[in-house]
């Protein structure tokens, strides 16, 4: 008698467990999906959640045990690399992933390997012109992991939010600042979009998977205009609008890099080619879920601060 062969479920290892990577494996485990992530510090496992612990820090590098990636079909990488030493999770758990059956493996980059275009539209056949510093170290992961020869699928985000990662605490705690740049726009995405579209990915079959994919939302627009629609909802007033080019040299090289770079990121790709359809189309419907998720939940336990 000849037994059939049974297809392996999948098993999805998102490293990196912070704000999008947690979103992730919550949503994945939902989806009826095996779920490992990892954390810098050990914790417990909860919630049907698998916990590894992985620090790429020199003072205290500490890796998964031996045999802890068995089983894994899938791999998101939601760490940044270091602008000195390259990817840690490539540097550190690429041996181990490049021994495994792997059918996928999405790398989370920036849309800030464009660098600025001046307001311009740029697409996923754009040249990376990122500025020496995060951003070309971005790029130069980008590189280093699709080099492995693994099935990987690079995704460039740009600003993220999301609930208790939104404008409202900043607003409510008197801390954000309204500054207006003439024509200057950014774009943004909510977090559940972020996860949305990669396990919208993951689901496709290989080749119908692009090499780099924009998910963005449609809606690029001035940090102004997203604060105003902040305070709108809250019934709170907007701090005094500050002008840029005056209040520039007291900003943080930081905040003034983040400034200068304006572009337009088209998602046309994701969502005409791949058939994606966006949960949040703009910070519109973004924020008044996030308003609703926060106030469910308590007040925001994000720390105020300014978003995008």
């Amino acid at each position: 008698m000849i037994q059939a062969l049974v297809k392996p479920a999948r098993q999805l290892l998102v490293i990196g467990g912070g704000f999008t990577g947690l979103r992730l494996a919550q949503a994945a485990r939902r989806n009826g999906i095996a779920v490992r992530l990892t954390s810098r510090q050990s914790r417990t496992n909860s919630d049907g959640l698998e916990w590894l612990t992985f620090n790429s820090s020199p003072a205290g590098i500490s890796l998964p045990a031996p045999g802890a990636l068995a089983g894994i079909t899938d791999v998101v990488v939601c760490v940044p690399p270091d602008q000195e030493q390259g990817d840690p999770a490539l540097r550190l758990l690429g041996p181990s992933l490049l021994g495994l059956p792997l059918q996928w493996l999405g790398y989370l980059s920036t849309t800030g390997v464009y660098g600025d275009t001046g307001g311009a539209w740029v697409d996923e056949t754009a040249p990376t012109s990122a500025r020496a510093g995060r951003s070309q170290a971005r790029v130069e992961a980008e590189q280093a992991w699709l080099a492995t020869g693994l099935p990987v699928q690079i995704f460039r985000l740009p600003a993220i939010y999301g609930p208790n990662r939104s404008p409202f605490a900043a607003l409510l705690a008197g801390q954000s600042r309204l500054i207006h740049k003439p024509g200057q726009v950014f774009c943004r995405v909510h977090v559940d979009d972020i996860v949305g579209c990669l396990l919208h990915s993951l689901a496709r079959p290989q080749q119908e998977r692009p090499t780099v994919v924009n998910v963005t939302d449609d809606c690029p627009c001035p940090s102004s205009e997203t604060l105003g629609y902040a305070a709108h909802l809250l019934g709170h007033k907007l701090p005094p609008i500050e002008h840029y080019f005056k209040i520039a040299s007291s900003m943080s090289p930081m905040a003034r890099s983040f400034w200068s770079e304006n572009r337009r990121i088209s998602n046309q790709l994701l969502t005409l080619q791949l058939g994606y359809e966006l949960r949040y189309p703009s910070y519109r419907e973004g924020y008044r879920a996030c308003l609703v998720e926060e106030l469910d939940g308590g007040q925001s336990r994000r720390s105020p601060g300014s978003t995008t």
